[in-house]
C-alpha cells in the first residue's frame, strides 16, 4: 500500500511495533544504532548503579543514615528480598528469576532493529537494572539499597537503588510505548471481535 501523505495514514504508520515490519527490510546500520544505543543505556546505568552502592558501602555502615534533605537520606540497607522486601532471604530463587529475566529481555535484542528509540531506551534500562541488582545478589546475598524518601510525617518509601529505579523508569516507558504504538488497542479489539 502506497502512502499518500495524508495525516491519517500517517499516523497509523508513524510507531512501529515488534512484528509487523519485516526484518529483511531493515538496513544493517539501522540495527547496529539501535544495538549500540542499547548498550550505551544499559552500561551507563549499571556502571552508574554499581558505583553508588560502591560509595554507599565505602561510607556507610549498614543501617547507618546520611541526612540529604529533610526528606531525603542515604541510608544503607541489606535487601535479601525483592521489592518491597517480598521474598526475604529467598537469593536462589531471585537469582533465578534475574537470571531468566536477563534472557527474555535479551530475546528482544533480535527485534531492535524494528523498534523505536523510546522502546530500545526503555529495553536498557529495564536489563541495566536486572542487571545491576543480580550483581549484588551474586556477590552479597542481598542488594544494596540506599535512597530513603520521607513522604510524609515518619512514612517512608521503601529504600531502594539506581537500579530499581532504571526498572522503574524502563517499565512506564514500555508501557507507553505500547500505548503509542497501538498495542493495547489492537489486543482489545482482537479479544472483543465479535465471533462468527
Amino acid at each position: 500500500m502506497q502512502d499518500n501523505g495524508s495525516p491519517s495514514k500517517l499516523g497509523v504508520h508513524k510507531v512501529t511495533d515488534f512484528v509487523g515490519e519485516d526484518k529483511s527490510k531493515v538496513s544493517a546500520g539501522k540495527y547496529r544504532g539501535k544495538l549500540r544505543l542499547f548498550l550505551i543505556v544499559a552500561a551507563l546505568l549499571v556502571t552508574l548503579d554499581q558505583l553508588s552502592k560502591l560509595w554507599v558501602r565505602a561510607h556507610l555502615a549498614l543501617g547507618e543514615s546520611l541526612p540529604i534533605t529533610d526528606r531525603l537520606s542515604l541510608t544503607y540497607i541489606g535487601n535479601t528480598g525483592s521489592a518491597f522486601g517480598l521474598l526475604a532471604n529467598q537469593t536462589f530463587l531471585l537469582i533465578t528469576i534475574g537470571v531468566a529475566s536477563l534472557l527474555i529481555i535479551l530475546l528482544f535484542l533480535r527485534y531492535l532493529s524494528l523498534a523505536t528509540t523510546l522502546s530500545v531506551v526503555s529495553i536498557g534500562l529495564i536489563l541495566s537494572g536486572a542487571v545491576g541488582n543480580l550483581i549484588d545478589r551474586l556477590r552479597f546475598s542481598y542488594v544494596t539499597d540506599f535512597i530513603d524518601f520521607r513522604l510524609w510525617s515518619n512514612f517512608h518509601w521503601p529504600a531502594f537503588n539506581i537500579a530499581d529505579a532504571a526498572i522503574t523508569v524502563g517499565v512506564f516507558m514500555l508501557i507507553y510505548y505500547f500505548y503509542k504504538s497501538g498495542v493495547f488497542s489492537r489486543t482489545y479489539e482482537r479479544n472483543h471481535r465479535p465471533q462468527n
